[in-house]
């Protein structure tokens, strides 16, 4: 065993030593225990004190490679064994269990969490399964809450302020009247031949508030996309970003000199668990309040109509982008001229869902991903293509859904974008104003897609892409046969 222990150890320099051996001692420690050893006991053998012993596997003192040959000789070990690099995987699985606010006041820093992976991973291993099973519980009770009392739980301070912004969102309906009056009065000052264009908007910040918008290119390693300097009145739009982009910055910018009191009362209404969620939802209205500055309620209204919610159409209509189309056309809910009531969510390739808003009534998944045959995940196989569909929940409601891909991000040569998945969709009853479903036969059961809302509250047990068990079936594994996926076995 000594003679082996040597040849290992030849293979780790003396700077890899000074790096491992004082991670090396609470491995050590964890060891000994599985042996039942006392450490008097083995420091006897080693011919050390215990004392020395003692330092050494509370990380306090380090080894030297002597020693490590008899210890790991001692406690009928490999060196490797006391020399694995840590269980990335563990520690990250561990980072984004104890990022929870649950924990926020322990101040658990990365470091810690590295240590613990590499002295204890048996018990980093436990807090991920409590973790888990905390998860589960969480769930089912949100689900029986929601269940019973038809509501969504308001789990707001434990929400991230995106969600806050959703729910902000959602409880006004996407819909502010006091803005869209706003926006209208200004369009009718800046607009030329049913169009708003940039120089159009940076010419109103100059005569009305003394404000004057420059392009500029961003310094080297400092990006950016707008930056207000109040004491000077200039506001800095990127040049990097899209015409687009510039002309919602302006417009917003708008928005918040002459109409931030009106925001502010909006703001007042709701109960926001933090300063950072209430900022970020102010944000939100103030972008609001400029696509409606660049789409006007009535004008886009007649137009969507004329469409049928053609969206590139509209989006060459209104000199916009294809997610501020899709924006706002979920917020057409003046009850004297509405228009289709829609649900929208933006994913990234990762499936993390950044914005969500339903006017249709589907169900949107609050915590983690949505149904992966859902397709604003499928268009990220095919960027740029609106892709259609007819998608069929589990309580039999069906809805016409249509995604497409977005790049988002610097517009300068050699700088990557990230790709965003679009989704928008409306009950089926509305297929027949909705353009997309012109080569769909809505009707044609054939047509339609089964989906669910997540993997762990959909009953569909023939489903191939299954990620997780159902929480509410029992599953049993058979080592001896497997349906579409291992987790259909359907024991209740």
């Amino acid at each position: 065993m000594e003679k082996y222990c040597k040849y290992k150890f030849t293979e780790f320099t003396k700077l890899q030593m000074s790096q491992l051996d004082l991670k090396i001692g609470p491995k050590i420690k964890a060891f000994r225990r599985q042996l039942g050893l006392q450490a008097n006991k083995l420091a006897e053998e080693l011919n050390i004190s215990p004392s020395y012993l003692n330092l050494i596997e509370g990380g306090k003192r380090k080894i030297d490679g002597d020693l490590l040959l008899k210890i790991c000789e001692k406690l009928n070990i490999e060196l490797s064994q006391l020399t694995l690099k840590t269980d990335i995987n563990l520690e990250n699985t561990l980072s984004e269990i104890l990022d929870d606010k649950l924990f926020e006041d322990l101040d658990i820093l990365s470091p810690e969490v590295k240590d613990l992976v590499n002295t204890n991973p048996k018990i980093g291993r436990a807090i991920v399964r409590l973790g888990d099973i905390l998860k589960k519980k969480d769930h089912e009770l949100v689900n029986k809450i929601e269940k019973i009392s038809g509501k969504i739980v308001d789990n707001r301070k434990n929400s991230f302020p995106g969600e806050v912004i959703s729910d902000f969102l959602q409880e006004n309906k996407n819909y502010f009247p006091k803005l869209e009056d706003f926006a209208n009065s200004v369009f009718e000052k800046v607009q030329k031949n049913n169009r708003t264009r940039y120089v159009a908007l940076c010419d109103y910040l100059k005569s009305e508030y003394a404000i004057t918008v420059k392009d500029v290119i961003p310094e080297e390693n400092k990006p950016f996309s707008k930056i207000y300097n109040k004491n000077k009145k200039e506001l800095l739009l990127s040049d990097y970003s899209s015409l687009e982009t510039k002309k919602l910055h302006a417009a917003a910018q708008i928005a918040h000199e002459g109409a931030i009191d009106k925001i502010e009362e909006y703001l007042t209404k709701f109960t926001f668990p933090s300063k950072e969620s209430k900022d970020l939802t102010k944000v939100a209205l103030l972008n609001y309040a400029g696509a409606a500055i660049l789409m006007p309620y009535k004008l886009f209204h007649t137009e969507c109509k004329k469409l049928k919610y053609d969206l590139e159409l509209l989006q060459n209509t209104f000199a916009t982008s294809f997610e501020q189309v899709a924006h706002r056309v979920t917020c057409l809910q003046d009850p004297k001229l509405p228009g289709i009531p829609f649900h929208f969510l933006r994913v990234d390739m990762a499936g993390n869902i950044s914005k969500r808003l339903s006017l249709s009534g589907i169900e949107i998944p609050r915590y983690g991903g949505a149904c992966p045959r859902w397709n604003v995940y499928s268009a990220l196989t095919r960027p740029g293509v609106i892709q259609a569909a007819v998608s069929k929940m589990t309580n039999g409601e069906k809805y016409v859904c249509i995604a497409r891909t977005v790049e988002k991000g610097i517009g300068r040569f050699g700088q990557s974008k990230s790709i965003l998945s679009i989704g928008l969709g409306c009950e089926a009853k509305y297929a027949k104003d909705f353009i997309y479903t012109e080569n769909l036969n809505v009707g044609d059961k054939s047509n339609e897609i089964p989906i669910g809302v997540s993997c762990r509250t959909c009953d569909r047990l023939d489903c191939s892409q299954r990620a997780f068990p159902p929480l509410h079936k029992k599953f049993d594994v058979d080592i001896n046969s497997r349906g579409v996926s291992v987790y259909v076995g359907d024991k209740s």
